[in-house]
């Protein structure tokens, strides 16, 4: 039996057990608040699963990996330890506990709802549901494009094999999620997490075997010859700075991107938060930390002339036997259809809970979810568009994507679950920075339409890359954070009944 048969075998076995959960879960699907939350009635295993496995994907593995592998050696995979402590363990102590406490209280099943409710505004839902559909869209297509480039490497497709892919893999993910919404997303995540797992492991094992074993592939990596402080087989890298960017957005980020703080909102209860913790954490060591470390060795397998995003599809080809490029293919398409399937289910959500139903009186259940699955197949077409464009780069669609969404939330929703002062008008300052830094540093360095300044910002030789749009989120997170309780000291809080209704029942249970 041929490799291709085998993969298409593996795939096949694969689609049907995903599309029987979502059948399966279907029968449990039978409100709004099932079909956006699961009932929040989820458990903290099918919690974790679906917090770790949204959260890596293709951009992770494919993207990220290759590019960050290349730049920093294995120091990169301070990237997935940062992943684990920052972006999973930490926001599950600190914010998984109020925010489901905060967001049962009010109701709320949408960030954008929160905002409203949290602070008796609905503009700021408004503002926010528009910024939540608006930039989900380019991480969504940076999925693709991971996605669609692993496929070109295991399959001879042709000229048009690209395109194809991105829409096989969007009508997948529409399947499932129209079908079964939250719960069917939550039960596929675990099983697509084990996946994982497994996949990473072994492509691991095999990346570092395959050049002599780990002693000798570190020798190996340090013989190229790169500036900055150490070398690719050093602790922390040639460029410990702007790799500490790499890890504040990708870590920071989960702590106001929808997608992920929903998790909560949806955990079956308070108690469930300690185990879910843990075992979030320990997937995002092995999935995140796994796939960083394995980027660190790209180098060893890939020349200068192979574009970034195709540096671990090649790493794959060469290391692997062909018996595991099925498993990695599946693996990678797990990942991704983890991913996508919570964007899209967000996505759509928000848009027809938070801005389409307030125009309509009285909406009732079954339309609101004809209007939501539309709106997911919408969403769908959009983000394959984008991601027919090869030129598209992963990373940069994914780090515009998390800029401009956890540099407008993450300070408004953290500071609204702890602080009684957090004001309307720090909120939508977030917002301004959030977006306004994400557009205009892809507007002035990566539109390509002020050459000069660019070379001028080059020229500056700052130890900063202010070209990174990865720096440019980054920067915006953390102000996010430091403006939204400074602009709060000038402005009026919430009316006194709407912060006392949100913050009953935390003064209950804390």
């Amino acid at each position: 039996m041929g490799t291709q048969t085998a993969i298409f075998i593996i795939l096949g076995i694969y689609i049907a057990v995903m599309v029987g959960i979502a059948l399966y879960t279907s029968k449990r699907t039978k409100s709004v608040n099932d079909f956006m939350l699961g009932g929040r009635n989820v458990g903290p295993w099918l919690t974790a699963f679906s917090y770790g496995t949204t959260y890596f994907s293709a951009v992770v593995f494919i993207g990220y990996a290759g590019q960050f592998g290349w730049d920093y050696g294995v120091a990169a995979a301070w990237i997935g330890v940062g992943n684990a402590i920052i972006g999973s363990l930490i926001p599950w102590f600190v914010l998984g506990k109020r925010t489901r406490l905060m967001s049962n209280q009010l109701g709320a099943r949408t960030m954008p709802e929160f905002f409203e409710q949290r602070f008796g505004s609905s503009l700021l839902k408004n503002i926010s549901a528009a910024i939540v559909f608006i930039f989900l869209i380019p991480y969504t297509a940076s999925v693709y494009n991971g996605l669609a480039r692993l496929f070109g490497m295991a399959f001879d497709l042709g000229e048009n094999g690209y395109v194809y892919i991105i829409i096989a893999m969007a009508l997948l993910s529409a399947v499932y999620v129209i079908i079964g919404g939250y719960t069917a997303t939550a039960f596929n995540d675990f099983f697509q997490g084990i996946i994982m797992l497994i996949g990473i492991s072994a492509v691991v094992i095999c990346t570092v075997n395959n050049k002599g074993g780990l002693t000798s592939a570190l020798q190996q990596l340090g013989e190229f010859e790169v500036g900055g402080a150490g070398g690719l087989n050093s602790l922390f890298g040639p460029d410990p700075i702007n790799l500490f960017g790499v890890v504040i957005l990708t870590s920071l980020g989960t702590w106001g991107l929808p997608q992920m703080v929903q998790k909560f909102y949806a955990i079956k209860s308070e108690k469930s938060i300690f185990t879910g913790s843990i075992v979030s954490t320990f997937f995002a060591l092995v999935v995140a930390g796994g796939s960083y470390f394995m980027g660190g060795f790209v180098r060893l397998y890939n020349d200068s002339s192979v574009a970034k995003d195709e540096r671990v599809p090649a790493l794959l080809d060469a290391a692997l036997p062909d018996i595991l490029i099925g498993l990695v293919v599946v693996l990678v398409l797990s990942a991704s259809l983890s991913t996508l399937s919570s964007l899209v289910l967000t996505s759509s959500t928000t848009l027809t809970n938070d801005l389409i139903k307030p125009h309509f009186k009285n909406m009732h259940d079954k339309r609101e979810m004809l209007i939501m699955r539309v709106l997911i197949a919408f969403f769908l077409i959009l983000s394959v568009v984008i991601a027919a464009n090869k030129n598209a780069s992963i990373t940069t669609l994914m780090s515009y994507s998390w800029g401009a969404l956890s540099g407008s939330f993450l300070g408004p929703f953290m500071w609204g679950l702890f602080s009684k002062k957090t004001s309307k008008a720090a909120c939508i300052a977030s917002f301004i920075t959030g977006v306004g830094i994400s557009m205009v540093h892809m507007v002035l360095f990566s539109l390509g339409l002020f050459p000069n300044l660019v070379e001028s910002v080059k020229a500056l030789g700052c130890p900063l890359n202010l070209l990174s749009p990865i720096n440019a989120g980054a920067i915006a997170m953390i102000i996010s954070i430091i403006i939204v309780p400074v602009v709060s000291l000038f402005t009026k809080a919430p009316e006194q009944k709407v912060v006392d209704e949100a913050f009953s029942c935390l003064e209950k249970n804390i």
